[in-house]
């Protein structure tokens, strides 16, 4: 199988860059990374599928990596974000695709299915359950106190998450990826373990608390760090950052879209220690997700495995994933 490699396309007004396997054909499969992440976490499944017969791209999102990074945070929403996946089918030339994401990248996979249908066939998410609109503005659901706030009400001031994570990025990298991983052993609600995605002090900020692992997880080498950190050097984090900042406004531009259901074949995956099962009422949502996606395939738990599934457990997700688009 011959080496992974990149491209530059315009697409919905950006410059967007891409990783896929050479002489990958077949039909497409879009691969759309989470938060703090680029293309580079699809490197497992980018050979896979190629050998399964499929042409997969991984695009570093909106404001990722090689991908044109808007200054301005309200350039960061859900529906710039899909019309991001339209434009890159567009430049293509590519009438349809299958869409994955993990993470962030799951959110916009779920509304790309969601909202263009005849695009995007089927949708597959990692870590991320499709949920319907929040019954007010989604900062006011977030709890805060005096001495600490929910991470996604730290990310909403501009520079402060910032300042914290570019002053030593590989660090930062570093306590992000293995704290949100299954190495970092189980959770439970309420139980008060430090995660990237729990209650931040307003004091400290949000990295201290996190452990500082001696070594690396297994699933994360020494070079893959090292190719995180320079991306992230490179772009900073006030882009990924943005798709936060974008949540009170996602709300307000999805409302003609309430109540209607994801049409398109769907499957979900989440990891046992994913950090996300440990908020209360996750396990909840995720059992009442086939009233929003009619077609969605029996949930796939994985063992042990964190929120970084796919690099975590490639080839489970792996098998999962071409066995789904098999089937389509």
């Amino acid at each position: 199988m011959s080496a992974l490699r990149t491209r530059i396309v315009e697409a919905n007004g950006l410059t967007m860059q891409f990783t896929e396997q050479e002489q990958g054909e077949g039909p497409l499969v879009i691969l759309c990374h989470g938060f703090p992440e680029t293309s580079y976490a699809w490197r497992h499944q980018l050979p896979a599928l190629a050998a399964a017969g499929f042409h997969a791209v991984a695009p570093d999102m909106r404001g990722y990596g090689g991908t044109t990074r808007p200054e301005s945070s309200d350039q960061y929403t859900l529906l710039q974000l899909v019309g991001d996946l339209v434009g890159l089918l567009d430049a293509l030339s590519v009438e349809q695709a299958v869409v994955v994401g993990n993470d962030w990248g799951a959110t916009v996979a779920w509304h790309a299915a969601l909202l263009r249908p005849d695009r995007f066939r089927a949708v597959v998410a990692l870590g991320v359950p499709m949920m319907g609109q929040p019954p007010v503005a989604p900062t006011r659901l977030f709890p805060q106190t005096e001495e600490a706030l929910h991470y996604t009400l730290y990310f909403q001031q501009p520079g402060l998450a910032e300042a914290e994570f570019e002053r030593q990025v590989p660090q930062t990298l570093r306590k992000i990826l293995f704290a949100a991983s299954g190495e970092a052993g189980p959770r439970q609600p309420g139980d008060g373990t430090p995660t990237p995605f729990g209650m931040v002090s307003r004091q400290q900020g949000l990295l201290p608390p996190l452990p500082e692992p001696v070594t690396l997880p297994s699933w994360l080498t020494e070079a893959d760090l090292d190719t995180y950190a320079a991306a992230f050097a490179a772009s900073g984090f006030a882009g990924g950052l943005s798709y936060y900042r974008n949540l009170d406004r996602n709300r307000e531009l999805l409302a003609p879209f309430h109540g209607l259901p994801v049409q398109v074949p769907a499957l979900f995956l989440i990891g046992q220690r994913d950090v996300g099962l440990s908020i209360p009422g996750m396990r909840e949502i995720i059992a009442t997700m086939p009233s929003l996606v009619p077609q969605l395939r029996p949930v796939l738990e994985v063992l042990n495995a964190g929120h970084w599934l796919q690099q975590e457990r490639p080839e489970e997700v792996n098998t999962a994933l071409i066995a789904f688009l098999q089937s389509l």
